[in-house]
């Protein structure tokens, strides 16, 4: 039975007795765990009392309290506060990777295959010719490098800023836009660290099914009823599915999310290497609409480097933000990433780099389907593989020396099934032998003790 704080809340209550008062009190109890997920609190009256205050001072303090998301109410049953998860808490995320090195083929990583990543030596030589930065206060992104992006990006962004990576970039904008207790509308699988960082922001996540061809348009008409106040998507090479959104599908989502003040943010984290074209909802929707950019998977994951373009008012309050912190991201770097994207023979590599990974999945798909295993997607480098036992089938790919990524950590409701992750970017082996030991592993039911 949750429990009655009554008497905790009222000795630490101090001289300001007011509604912001009270819930200032209430909300430092439960950042501290004194008040934790599930307990009950007092009924207005009853604490009212306690604090020799007016019922509606109270009631006023849990509206604050309700507002900021920090309490759930359930009629005449009470108040509760409302379960978030700390942030010293393993999430998602640290389920999915396995240490490195510990297996002799390992597809639990999403990373790109360093073989395929062009070379750094001559645009980090290029720099000897760059004018040095010595500034604190200079422009935290390089003019020259906005003005290339500009003109790539999917829509006419209202401004551009470059980041460390596209897990910082989620990371800030998400921490910008997402408020304690915000419904928010995610893909489902979805990507594991996003769904730790809107569980970590205190979100309630409302899963939207990702089917064949992208998200699915009936249960995201489904999820606007809930009225949430953002949608995250990746617009192509699914993590972990491998569907990309085609011009129609976008279109459809586009017509859903008109006349709503749904906040959109995508991630393209595969960018140039994710063997499907990009479509964004920027060009119906650009002022409601971030698109972040990455270009660890094409051009290597060391660079660092982000894009985050598109409605100013988010984009602007990430770069105020940083100037707290980092400020900006290495110009150095920024430069090095100007001259890969704008070298003809770099163009070339990761154009090659495209091609091998889509061929490396498509043979994999096809010598799965020779055992009967369907595989979803056509793009990146993950498969989304159903399994009869997760659990079961982990164990037996170990025995073998390979790894994969568990499924359960990108799965949001409650159906289905079992699933693995396979990254095939580095496979360049027998996929045939590979495909049999996949399938065999795949089939083992629950119940059957592996290797009996």
């Amino acid at each position: 039975m949750p429990m009655n704080h009554i008497q905790t809340i009222a000795d630490t209550t101090g001289a300001d007795r007011s509604a912001a008062g009270i819930a200032t009190t209430i909300g430092r109890l439960i950042n501290h765990g004194t008040l934790e997920g599930g307990d009950r609190l007092p009924t207005v009256r009853a604490l009212a009392r306690s604090l020799d205050v007016s019922p509606s001072i109270v009631a006023d303090a849990w509206r604050r309290l309700q507002h900021a998301g920090l309490l759930d109410t359930a009629g005449r049953r009470g108040s509760f506060v409302r379960a978030r998860r700390r942030p010293n808490e393993p999430g998602r995320f640290w389920q999915v990777p396995v240490h490195p090195h510990t297996y002799r083929l390992d597809l639990s990583t999403g990373t790109p295959d360093p073989a395929l990543l062009p070379p750094l030596g001559p645009a980090l030589a290029a720099l000897h010719d760059q004018p040095p930065v010595s500034s604190y206060l200079d422009q935290p992104m390089l003019p020259a490098l906005a003005e290339v992006l500009d003109e790539r990006w999917p829509f006419e962004p209202e401004a551009l800023t470059i980041v460390n990576g596209a897990i910082d970039a989620l990371d800030r904008v998400i921490s910008t836009v997402v408020g304690y207790g915000d419904r928010v509308l995610v893909e489902d699988p979805g990507f594991p660290p996003i769904l730790d960082m809107l569980e970590l922001a205190g979100a309630e996540l409302i899963p939207v099914p990702f089917v064949d061809g992208g998200l699915d348009p009936d249960a995201l008409a489904a999820g606007l009823a809930a009225e949430p106040s953002l949608l995250i998507l990746q617009p192509r090479a699914h993590n972990p599915t491998g569907w990309s959104h085609d011009a129609g599908r976008m279109e459809r989502l586009a017509d859903l999310l008109d006349g709503t003040e749904v906040f959109v943010i995508e991630d393209d984290h595969s960018g140039e290497v994710s063997g499907a074209p990009l479509y964004s909802l920027g060009t119906r929707m650009p002022d409601r609409v971030v698109h972040i950019r990455s270009f660890s998977k094409a051009y290597g994951p060391d660079l660092r480097l982000a894009a985050i373009g598109g409605a100013a008012p988010v984009v602007d309050a990430v770069v105020h933000r940083r100037q707290l912190g980092p400020a900006w991201s290495s110009r150095l770097l920024q430069n090095v990433l100007l001259n890969l994207l704008t070298d003809p023979a770099t163009t070339e590599i990761v154009a090659r780099a495209e091609a091998a990974y889509a061929e490396r999945r498509s043979t994999l798909v096809d010598c799965l389907a020779d055992h009967g295993i369907a595989v979803p997607g056509r793009s990146g480098f993950n498969l989304w593989l159903e399994v009869e036992d997760e659990t079961n089938a982990l164990i037996a790919l170990s025995a073998g020396g390979i790894g994969a990524a568990p499924g359960s950590p990108f799965v949001v409701g409650n159906g289905g099934g079992s699933h693995l992750r396979l990254t095939v970017a580095t496979v360049a082996g027998d996929f045939g032998e590979l495909a049999a030991v996949i399938a065999q592993a795949a089939s083992i039911p629950p119940g059957r003790r592996v290797g009996a």
